[in-house]
């Protein structure tokens, strides 16, 4: 029973398998139909001509070779045999040259197509679980691959195929009408290289998916060794040669699992190459003696030798092309995967109205954690961030203050709770609409390897032609007078990654900015939206100096003015104008408050703030809790 349920789950398996197949086959099809429709009709009828070609060029050739043993009369037939013998040999030394050109141009089209759909689609995941999930990279990383080229391979699979099928049952023909017991043993040869192919390109492509960890993680490393921003830890702590190794370690793995299969189809084609040419030395055996017996004429030989020959090589090109595409349709299963994958966030059957923010947002019983083998990180949060006023959220590592921000710009859902906006659950709100009301910079905020404007205009795309409004973000963010000092100002290339101007002949190498610059470059970008509902602050203030810290904190406080504003830091000093104050513990509400009343009533909150005042301050008998 147990044996006959296992064979039953394997045929599913195979069933689903082959499903898959067939969908990525018609996928690819469309996509290249949709990237190019008059290249690939053009390639397709050429594949044909350039097919049928050699079956014309043998047959040209044998009545030529009969009519000139035979000493029959009338030049005029030999004439035109010879100018179409003449004409097709033309024709096949062109269509080559005019198929790659076409397949290369298909390609690129295929490409840019393919590759829009995959990022539109990456694009489309709202929320962050599959950046997070090692298998789903494993896959986006074979998507990749596959989108940049599997396509025109198909369809260059594809078109091999109708070219191998019209010269395999053309000169399969001419063999049938020579001999039919050898056009059998061909065609009967042909069959376990096409099992044993098939079985090969499973292989192949199981064997790539296991590798993919591997791919990545020496990518990792060999982009660790080439990247300005580890270059000095690299170089400081001399682990350079130790992160080679690790590169070479992870290549290593990699080579060895494609070496085992590599040499098992060396095996294989090995023993599948013996049965062709014991094959075709029988064959060719059997027409030497029938030829000389007369039972051949001159011209069939050569008609045979070739027949013979086309046959079974285009045999051994059908299954190469039948195995090569079985194998890029294997590749383009991951590709259709990531595209067609299902949203990672809930979509609303029935979308909410977002409105303007006028009461407040509630977290009422939250509890969420990474995964169902993954410890709670919030643990019942219920607090409420009241409209027009600024809550600060402080706490120790770990304490879940940053996954609240997540789940506030809804990258994760809560796992149980609800966080509502004015009443409305933002489950039931379009994410795109959601995150348009809301300003954030991040602890971990983005260097973009673009102009200081662009740096900043990101921040609201609709602002970037307006140099006016991301001025007044960067003076508010104080980077105005930074970036105004830069050799082309606003305009200057912030990488030395890249190069600007290269288009026009004006190279320009780009600068970098200090760690202090490029947080207040990351706060102009949350500035720029000022129109906002909502404002979060993420340790705004973390890389600065003292003077910068204050200074930042004065122009914050001046901003959030009547606007409803999260601010998360481990500065308590920053967070003594608050509203109310929320201390996280262990994913809970430990404490809130105003300043003056949680010092007073000697909670966590006042231990914290005091030990880091005496760090400002130094030892000091006198500082107690009342001392504020």
């Amino acid at each position: 029973m147990a044996r006959l349920t296992l064979r039953r789950r394997r045929d599913d398996a195979d069933e689903a398998a082959a499903g898959a197949l067939w969908r990525a086959g018609i996928a690819a099809a469309a996509l290249a139909a949709r990237s190019s429709p008059p290249v690939l009709a053009t390639v397709l009828v050429l594949t044909l001509v350039s097919g049928a070609l050699p079956i014309a060029i043998a047959w040209l050739t044998k009545l030529i070779l009969d009519r000139i043993v035979d000493h029959r009369p009338g030049t005029g037939d030999l004439v035109g045999l010879a100018l179409g013998l003449a004409a097709a040999s033309l024709v096949v030394g062109v269509t080559p040259h005019l198929l790659r050109y076409l397949h290369t141009e298909l390609g690129r089209r295929i490409a840019r197509t393919a590759q829009d759909r995959l990022y539109r689609a990456v694009n489309g995941f709202a929320g962050l679980a599959r950046f997070e999930d090692p298998r789903f990279l494993d896959r986006l990383q074979l998507a990749q691959q596959a989108g940049a080229s599997t396509p025109e391979h198909l369809v260059g699979g594809g078109a091999n195929l109708l070219r191998g099928v019209a010269v395999v049952a053309g000169f399969l023909g001419s063999v049938l009408t020579i001999s039919p017991a050898m056009a059998v043993a061909v065609t009967l040869g042909a069959v376990p290289v096409l099992l044993a192919e098939l079985w090969l390109s499973r292989r192949r492509a199981e064997t790539e998916l296991r590798v993919s960890p591997y791919d990545r993680r020496e990518f990792f490393y060999r982009n660790l060794l080439a990247s300005l921003q580890a270059a000095k830890e690299i170089r400081i702590f001399g682990i350079g040669d130790f992160l080679r190794e690790r590169m070479l370690t992870e290549r290593s793995r990699s080579d060895r699992a494609r070496r085992r299969m590599d040499r098992r189809e060396a095996q294989v084609q090995t023993v599948l190459g013996l049965l062709s040419a014991g094959i075709a030395g029988a064959g060719l055996v059997w027409v030497v003696q029938a030829a000389g017996t007369g039972r051949l004429t001159v011209g069939d030989v050569p008609m045979f030798v070739a027949a013979l020959a086309a046959v079974q090589g285009g045999l051994a090109g059908l299954v190469a092309d039948v195995t090569a595409t079985h194998h890029n349709l294997l590749l383009f299963t991951h590709y259709q995967a990531v595209v067609r994958a299902a949203p990672d966030l809930p979509v609303p059957d029935r979308a909410a109205a977002l409105p303007p923010l006028r009461t407040g947002i509630e977290f009422d019983d939250v509890w969420f954690r990474y995964g169902d083998d993954h410890p709670w990180v919030l643990r019942g949060v219920t607090l409420r961030i009241r409209s027009g006023e600024a809550l600060a959220l402080v706490g120790a590592n770990g304490a879940g203050k940053s996954t609240l921000v997540k789940l506030l710009c809804r990258f994760y859902d809560p796992t149980r709770g609800t966080i509502r906006w004015d009443g409305v659950d933002l489950r039931d709100v379009p994410v795109a609409e959601l995150r348009r009301r809301i300003g954030v910079t991040f602890q971990d905020y983005m260097h973009y390897d673009l102009t200081g404007a662009e740096n900043i205009g990101l921040g609201d795309l609709d602002s970037l032609p307006d140099r006016a409004r991301i001025e007044a973000a960067a003076r508010l963010a104080g980077v105005h007078d930074a970036l105004s000092a830069l050799p082309h100002g606003y305009d200057t290339l912030l990488s030395r990654t890249f190069m600007s101007g290269a288009e026009n002949n004006t190279v320009r190498v780009g600068v970098t900015l200090s760690g202090g610059q490029w947080q207040r470059l990351a706060l102009a970008r949350a500035f720029l939206r000022d129109r906002c509902d909502l404002l979060i602050m993420d340790e705004p203030s973390a890389g600065l100096d003292p003077d910068a810290e204050a200074e930042i904190h004065q122009a914050m406080r001046a901003h959030r003015a009547g606007r409803t504003t999260l601010l998360i830091t481990h500065r308590l000093g920053a967070v003594r104008d608050a509203d109310l104050i929320v201390v996280l513990r262990d994913g809970r509400v430990a404490e809130s408050g105003r300043h003056q009343d949680l010092l007073a009533a000697d909670t966590q909150y006042a231990r914290m703030f005091v030990r880091q005042a005496s760090g400002y301050r130094g030892p000091d008998p006198a500082l107690h809790l009342g001392a504020e």
